[in-house]
C-alpha cells in the first residue's frame, strides 16, 4: 500500500520516517495515483544510473581479486596473481584485460555478512536486511532494485527504469530474489531473458502482469517481441481498456527508443567483438546501451559461461556454485575467468571512452565469497576428485567502477587466508547505500509494508567513505 498526504491535491510521494507522524496515513486511490503520474512526469534522462553485475552463486574472492600468494597451497590454490597498472594492487592472472585498467575501478575486500545459503544469500543482498527464513528466495522485503524503480517512477524516457538480462528459463521474479514484496508487482524489473550473442535473439519476455494479460484479446502475442505487441494492442484498441500503470507499462515497452536501446545490432561490430560475442559480454554491452538511453536500474546476470558456442566442461558447472561435487573450480576457472574479464574490461573502457564514468556506476558482485579452504570430493558428473570450494558469507570481493567515485584503490582487507575482514569491515548495506548517494536517493525515505508500518529503504548503512 503506498500513501499521501490527503489535504493536498500533489502527490507527496514517499515520506520520511518522521513524517508520518505529522501526516497522517490513508490509502492511495486511483485518482491520487493520477495525479502523482501527472505532475512528476519527467522526460529527461537521469542524471545518474547504475549497472549491476551479478555473479550468482559466488564467486572465489581468493581466486580473483583477493589472493593470497603467501599461503598454503589449500588455501591460495591453483592461479597467482599479477600486476595491475595501479601500483600494489594485485588481481588474478586471468583477469590480464582488467589489470590494465584497474585506474579506473576500485576493489572492495572486507564486505560480509552471515547468511550461508544462496537463498538466504541473495535475500541479504538483494534486499538489504536480513531474510526472516535463511533459505529460499522468495523475499520478505522489497529487492532495492525495486524500490530504486518506484523512486525514479516518474521519469519516463520511453525505457524502463528497471530491467534484468538473465539467462532463458531464468526469469522468474524469485529466481534471483527481486520479488517485490509490499512495494507491489508494479515495480518488478523487465525481465529479458535469452542469449543476446545468438544471431536469433529478440526481446521475447514481455513482463506484462496477469489483468493487463486479460484484457488483450490475444494473450499469444504478448511473447512475440515489440512488433507483434504493437500491432496486437493497436488492433484491438485495448490501450483504453488499461489502467494508468498498466498503459504506462506498454506505452514503454512500444516506445522506438526502447527498441532502440535493446538493439545490438546498432554497434558496430568491432565494438561488440571488444565485448565478445558471448552471453556476457553482449550483456555488458546492452547494459551500456541501456543506461546510456536513460534507464535507471540494469542488472545484467553473469551466471551461464557455457553459451554462444562456448564449450561445455565436464567438470564444469552452470554458475559460479564452485563446489568440488560441482566442478573443478580451476578448471572452469580457465574457461569462465577469461570471459568474465573481457566482457568487464570492455565495459569499464567503453563507460569511460564515451565520458559517462560520472553518470554510470558499475558494481560486480554475487552473494558472497567462497571457502578459504579447497576442498576435495568427487565430482557428480566427472566421478572423480577435483578441488571446489564451499559457500562462504564471511568475506568477499566487490568490484566498482565510475560513478564519480576514487578509483584505483582497494577498500578493506581480509586476514593471510581470507577468511574474514581485519581491515575496514563492512556490510552489503553500505555499498547499497554508495549507489543509492549515486543514484541521489535518501536512503531514509520509507514505505508502508503490508502491515502499515514505515519501512526504510535501507534499515542501515552508510556510503563507503573511501570511494567518495
Amino acid at each position: 500500500m503506498n500513501f499521501f498526504q490527503p489535504q493536498t491535491s500533489l502527490c507527496s510521494g514517499p515520506l520520511r520516517r518522521r513524517s508520518f507522524l505529522q501526516a497522517g496515513v490513508v490509502g492511495l486511490t486511483a485518482a491520487g495515483l493520477a495525479r502523482c503520474a501527472k505532475g512528476a512526469a519527467e522526460t529527461k534522462a537521469p542524471e545518474t544510473s547504475v549497472i549491476y553485475l551479478w555473479l550468482s552463486g559466488g564467486p572465489p574472492h581468493l581466486d580473483t581479486y583477493d589472493m593470497k600468494p603467501e599461503a598454503p597451497s589449500e588455501i591460495r590454490g591453483e592461479f597467482r596473481p599479477i600486476k595491475t597498472n595501479v601500483a600494489g594492487i594485485h588481481i588474478c592472472e586471468l583477469f590480464p584485460q582488467q589489470a590494465k585498467i584497474a585506474d579506473k575501478f576500485s576493489l572492495i575486500r572486507s564486505i560480509s555478512h552471515k547468511f550461508a545459503d544462496h537463498g538466504g544469500g541473495h535475500k541479504r543482498f538483494m534486499t538489504g536486511r536480513d531474510p526472516k527464513e535463511p533459505t529460499g528466495f522468495v523475499n520478505d522485503y522489497p529487492a532495492v532494485g525495486s524500490m530504486i524503480a518506484k523512486m525514479r517512477e516518474h521519469i519516463s524516457v520511453g525505457l524502463p527504469n528497471y530491467i534484468a538480462g538473465v539467462d532463458g528459463g531464468r526469469t522468474g521474479i524469485d529466481t534471483f530474489s527481486l520479488g517485490t514484496a509490499y512495494m507491489g508487482p508494479s515495480y518488478s524489473p523487465f525481465t529479458l531473458g535469452g542469449d543476446p550473442a545468438a544471431a536469433n535473439f529478440q526481446v521475447q519476455n514481455i513482463s506484462l502482469d496477469e489483468a493487463m494479460e486479460s484484457r488483450l484479446s490475444d494473450r499469444q502475442n504478448l511473447l512475440k517481441g515489440f512488433d507483434r505487441l504493437r500491432n496486437e494492442v493497436d488492433r484491438s484498441g485495448s490501450m483504453n481498456a488499461l489502467d494508468r500503470f498498466q498503459q504506462k507499462a506498454s506505452e514503454l515497452l512500444l516506445s522506438d527508443k526502447a527498441r532502440s536501446a535493446f538493439d545490438l545490432t546498432r554497434e558496430d561490430q568491432a565494438t561488440r567483438d571488444r565485448y565478445g560475442m558471448h552471453g556476457w559480454g553482449q550483456r555488458c554491452l546492452m547494459a551500456r546501451r541501456l543506461v546510456e538511453a536513460g534507464s535507471s536500474f540494469v542488472m545484467m546476470s553473469m551466471e551461464n559461461p557455457y553459451i554462444s558456442g562456448v564449450k561445455s566442461l565436464k567438470n564444469g558447472t552452470y554458475n559460479w556454485d564452485s563446489h568440488a561435487v560441482n566442478c573443478h573450480i580451476f578448471e572452469d576457472a580457465r574457461v569462465r575467468f577469461p570471459l568474465l574479464d573481457q566482457a568487464v574490461s570492455a565495459l569499464i573502457e567503453d563507460v569511460f571512452a564515451r565520458g559517462l564514468d560520472k553518470k554510470v556506476m558499475i558494481v560486480l558482485t554475487g552473494e558472497f565469497g567462497r571457502s578459504p579452504r579447497v576442498e576435495q570430493s568427487v565430482g557428480t558428473q566427472t566421478g572423480v576428485m577435483q578441488p571446489g570450494r564451499d559457500h562462504w558469507p564471511s568475506a568477499q570481493s566487490v568490484l566498482v567502477s565510475g560513478g564519480g567515485l576514487k578509483m584505483g584503490q582497494v577498500v578493506g582487507s581480509t586476514n593471510n587466508k581470507g577468511e574474514h575482514p581485519v581491515d575496514r569491515p563492512l556490510s552489503p548495506n553500505d555499498l547499497w547505500s554508495t549507489m543509492l548517494r549515486h543514484l541521489r536517493i535518501d536512503q531514509n525515505v520509507s514505505f508502508l509494508d503490508h502491515n502499515g508500518r514505515p519501512m526504510p529503504l535501507l534499515s542501515d548503512g552508510a556510503p563507503i567513505a573511501e570511494l567518495i
